[in-house]
């Protein structure tokens, strides 16, 4: 065995199955790939071939996107019933785990905060808590439903938010952790507004 020639299809296979990607015949696979790299005449045009993968993707991100949607949407239903959570006009929910006093920061104000951000099933994707470092950023400059819910809370407030990914990343998504449609949950405290 060629140890290079098979790390590269292992290489391959693992880039295709993150993505993803569920090859329903492995001979017509290795074919394809076979007539490339020795570049024999391909049984399909190029063309075509960008056209069918590009549709298989599609297909495959419409169905993620709706799997996405329907969790969400679950999900938010479900919290809202749940005690002490508030839902704002625009779908962000919340609950106050301590109030805060004092002025309500706009959204022209520079804010210091400590927050710790989770995916709905709990894994965490960003936390200024385990780096112990608070944040220091402009309101008007971060996502969505942290500017609404921070124009909710005076300082030393703190809250914990569930954040519907319209409110969020959106379809986007964001780096390899936050995908398309995916609702946030941080909890949130707001130690300074800085004037």
């Amino acid at each position: 065995m060629d140890k290079l020639s098979y790390s590269l299809g292992v290489s391959v296979g693992a880039n295709l199955k993150q993505q993803q990607f569920k090859v329903e015949k492995i001979d017509d696979f290795v074919k394809g790939l076979r007539d490339v790299i020795e570049d024999n005449k391909l049984d399909i045009e190029e063309k075509e071939v960008n056209e069918i993968v590009s549709k298989y993707f599609k297909e495959l991100q419409e169905k993620s996107i709706k799997e996405q949607t329907e969790i969400q949407g679950k999900f938010f239903e479900e919290n809202a019933k749940k005690e002490g959570v508030v839902t704002t006009e625009s779908g962000l929910q919340y609950t106050v785990i301590k109030d805060g006093e004092g002025e309500l920061p706009t959204a022209n104000d520079n804010v210091t905060v400590h927050y710790h951000g989770t995916l709905l099933d709990g894994r965490v994707f960003d936390s200024s808590v385990q780096r112990n470092e608070p944040a220091t950023f402009p309101v008007n400059a971060v996502i969505k439903g942290w500017q609404e819910a921070l124009q909710l809370m005076k300082e030393g407030a703190k809250y914990l938010l569930f954040i519907p990914s319209q409110l969020a990343y959106g379809e986007r998504g964001a780096g390899d952790v936050i995908g398309p449609n995916t609702p946030l949950v941080f909890e949130v405290e707001l130690l300074k507004i800085n004037k």
